[in-house]
Formats: structure tokens, C-alpha cells, sequence
């Protein structure tokens, strides 16, 4: 595993955690839009890999997996920051929706339903769901908050997990957002919480969690789609 030098043997390393690269690659890919493509991440996590590698150090007393795990999603977040993965036009439609959310919540003191929220949008249920599947993949977090390119001063990624420092794994570090999210995802409608947990607690993907239900994957996607804009107006709150 190691050189006569004392240095990590790179081709061993690069056979060994290619893996952890693909892993990691997925697990992001599954929370972004459609129009990013997953072997350009496991690329520029391979890059991240080779890295971490050459800049490993034993006597920092970190597993050089921990630390190569931050190196990977380091090179993965800088890819998405440089791209906009996300198109412009999704971007408005997600937040229209998100605003009709929240003008709704407002008058209504409740979460509001589909059907409603169409109406609030001036279109039929079905153009509506048809908007929610565009933007498929926008998680709590998009190009805006990667780059802090909107309202915010900082950018959400930047914030939660752009840190090499930080724990990759956890999104939300700072309690009061942790405790706004777990208490966000109380008040969704019982069927958007069932879908929130198995994608963000169990890390299903929306195809297992379509075949849990019972539904089509587009209609997961739709719903999830729908409770990111429910959540996104909530946390925007805190």
C-alpha cells in the first residue's frame, strides 16, 4: 500500500477506492437534475481521488478514506459550481412554485394542496405536474444556493457542505436549521413526509420509493419535487 518513500502507493489507491468515487457519484446524482450526467462526476471525483492521494498525510490522524471522501465530494461540488446544471427556465418554475407556496400558506394557515396550488399558479392540475416534473432533482439545494448567486450571501452547499474540514455526510450541521427541517418536514401532507423520509432518512431513491407505493416514478418525482418547494418556503423562515 505504501512506497519505499513511506508515501501511498498510487495505483493500489486508485484500484482500491475507485469504488468509493462511483458510490459517492451516485449518491449525488440522485439528488440533481437529469442533465447532469453521472460519469462526469465520477470523473472529476477521480481527480478529487488522485488528490487526495498525493496529498495524504498518516501523521494528520485522519482514515484516508474520511479524507478521501472529502477530496472526492470537493471535486464533485466544484464541477457543479463551475456548470449550470440547472436551467434557467427550471430554476423560475421552481420558484414560482415556491412563492405560490407561500402566498398560499399565508392565507390559507395550512399546507396547501395540489389542486390548489395550480389555481394559485393560473394553470390546470395537469400543466402543474407537468412543471413539477421539469424540475425534477432540485433538492433543498440549487444552482443559486451552490453559488450564492440569489439572496443569500453565501451559498447553502458552501455553507453545509463546501468545508473540507466538515463532516461531507452532514447537510445540515447547524442544529437550528436541523431542528427547522425535521419540524418543516412534520407539517408536509402525510404522503410527501413518507416520501421526505425514505429519500432523505433511509436514502432510497425515487424509483424504490415509487415501487414502495405503488406509483410511477414520475409521480414521486412530482411529489418530491412539490414538498422541496414546501420546504425550501419554510426554511427560508430561519
Amino acid at each position: 500500500m505504501y512506497t519505499a518513500k513511506g508515501t501511498l502507493n498510487r495505483d493500489d489507491q486508485l484500484r482500491k477506492y475507485s469504488p468509493l468515487v462511483r458510490r459517492l457519484a451516485h449518491h449525488m446524482i440522485a439528488k440533481l437534475p437529469p442533465s447532469v450526467e453521472v460519469d462526469d462526476l465520477i470523473q472529476v471525483g477521480m481527480i478529487g481521488l488522485t488528490e487526495a492521494i498525493a496529498r495524504f498525510e498518516p501523521s494528520q490522524g485522519v482514515q484516508f478514506e474520511t479524507f478521501a471522501s472529502q477530496r472526492i465530494r470537493g471535486a464533485m461540488l466544484d464541477e457543479l459550481r463551475e456548470g449550470d446544471w440547472m436551467s434557467r427556465g427550471s430554476r423560475k418554475s421552481q420558484k414560482d412554485i415556491e412563492h405560490a407556496v407561500h402566498r398560499l400558506q399565508q392565507k390559507l394557515h395550512r399546507a396547501p394542496m395540489e389542486s390548489e396550488i395550480a389555481a394559485e399558479l393560473g394553470m390546470s392540475l395537469a400543466d402543474y405536474q407537468h412543471m413539477l416534473a421539469k424540475v425534477r432533482g432540485t433538492q433543498l439545494v440549487y444552482l443559486e444556493d451552490i453559488s450564492g448567486r440569489d439572496d443569500d450571501d453565501e451559498g447553502f452547499l458552501d455553507r453545509h457542505m463546501g468545508d473540507d474540514e466538515a463532516d461531507p455526510s452532514s447537510l445540515l450541521q447547524d442544529q437550528r436549521m436541523r431542528m427547522a427541517l425535521v419540524e418543516a418536514i412534520k407539517n408536509l401532507p402525510e404522503r410527501e413526509q413518507h416520501i421526505m423520509s425514505m429519500y432523505y432518512e433511509h436514502d432510497m431513491n425515487l424509483k424504490e420509493i415509487a415501487a414502495v407505493l405503488g406509483v410511477t416514478e414520475s409521480r414521486i418525482c412530482q411529489l418530491h419535487s412539490q414538498s422541496i418547494a414546501r420546504l425550501r418556503t419554510k426554511l427560508r423562515e430561519h
